[in-house]
C-alpha cells in the first residue's frame, strides 16, 4: 500500500474484517486532484454488486475550488470499482450465501500514482462485541501509559 489518503475507521469498529481486496476506482474530471488534496470521506461507504459489476456507494469527494465549475461531478455519486471477474464472483457468493457485507477500508495511491481503494469482506459486530473491543483498547492504552510512567519515573 502506498500513500494513504483516507481511512474508514468506523468500518473496523462496526465490522469484523475477514478478507481484504484491492480495487481500482473509476473517477471523473477533477476527482483525482480532490482525492490527492484529501478532500474525500469514506465514513458511510459500502460496496454492492449489481449485474456482475462492483459499485461503491456513499463515498464523498468534495469539489475543488480551483477546478472547472462547469464540470463538477456529483460529490456522492456511485462509482464503479475495477476488480477481476473471479474476485467479483467470490464477493457476490459470500455476500448472498453467508450474509456478509463489503465495506471500504481505505483510499490510497499505489506506486504508479494510481488511485486504489481497499475493500473488505466483513461480518457485522454485535453491540457487546463493540463494547468488548473498546474495553480491550482502553486496557491496552492504560498499560502503555503505566509502562511509560514506569520508564520515566
Amino acid at each position: 500500500m502506498g500513500e494513504t489518503v483516507a481511512r474508514n475507521r468506523k468500518a473496523y469498529h462496526d465490522y469484523e474484517v475477514l478478507e481484504k481486496f484491492e480495487a481500482g476506482i473509476e473517477l471523473k474530471g477533477s476527482e483525482v486532484k480532490a482525492i490527492r488534496a484529501s478532500r474525500v470521506n469514506l465514513k458511510d461507504s459500502f460496496v454492492k454488486i449489481i449485474r456482475g459489476e462492483a459499485f461503491l456507494f456513499g463515498m464523498h469527494v468534495s469539489h475543488l475550488s480551483t477546478a472547472n465549475m462547469n464540470y463538477a461531478p456529483e460529490e456522492r455519486r456511485d462509482r464503479k470499482l475495477l476488480l477481476h471477474k473471479r474476485e467479483i464472483e467470490k464477493l457476490e457468493r459470500k455476500v448472498s450465501r453467508d450474509g456478509m457485507s463489503i465495506v471500504a477500508l481505505g483510499l490510497y495511491f499505489n506506486s504508479k500514482n494510481i488511485v486504489k481503494i481497499q475493500i473488505a469482506l466483513a461480518k457485522g459486530k454485535a453491540l457487546h462485541d463493540k463494547r468488548e473491543a473498546l474495553k480491550k483498547k482502553d486496557a491496552q492504552r492504560e498499560t502503555q501509559r503505566a509502562m511509560k510512567d514506569f520508564r520515566n519515573g
